[in-house]
């Protein structure tokens, strides 16, 4: 089942989203994320674009949503997407679940263009981008400094 996000979700979406702050470069965040912080942040994107939960009997097993992309007035239909699976869970169809929903409801607000970074090498994420129609637009080399090693950075673009 995928659903809005609600402020309860906040510490299992810490769960899910602190593990990969902890053990993989996919995201640049270095620090674990408080449940306060988390909830702030859901009741901060859901002011203007959607957050979604994925459910498996009860427990939330992902996340995706949308942000604004830049702060000019011209970006205002043009947003980053995000997404992330229960490491226990990968490969499972969630992420797809997750993007069909997220997609259908940018559409719904009139959001053009979908932006996707991708610390790279990911296989997986950027195979999911693709699945949707996403194709790759620009990389950056060595933006990113983790775990003692530059990383670069990908964007994937869908234009709905």
């Amino acid at each position: 089942m995928v659903r809005s996000a609600t402020k309860s979700d906040a510490s299992a979406i810490c769960a899910i989203y602190n593990h990969y702050v902890l053990n993989t470069p996919v995201t640049f965040e270095e620090e674990v994320v408080t449940k306060e912080d988390m909830a702030a942040r859901i009741a901060k994107v859901q002011s203007g674009y959607p957050w979604l939960v994925a459910e498996r009997e009860g427990i939330v097993v992902g996340y995706a949503y949308a942000s604004r992309w830049k702060s000019r007035c011209a970006y205002r239909y043009s947003v980053e997407t995000t997404v992330y699976v229960d490491n226990n869970v990968c490969k499972s169809g969630i992420g797809s679940e997750l993007y069909v929903q997220l997609i259908a409801d940018l559409k719904k607000i009139s959001m053009h263009s979908l932006i996707g970074g991708i610390a790279l090498p990911n296989t997986a994420s950027v195979a999911l981008h693709e699945k949707f129609g996403f194709r790759k637009v620009a990389q950056f080399e060595q933006v990113g400094w983790k775990f003692d090693r530059w990383i670069d950075v990908g964007y994937w673009e869908l234009i709905l």
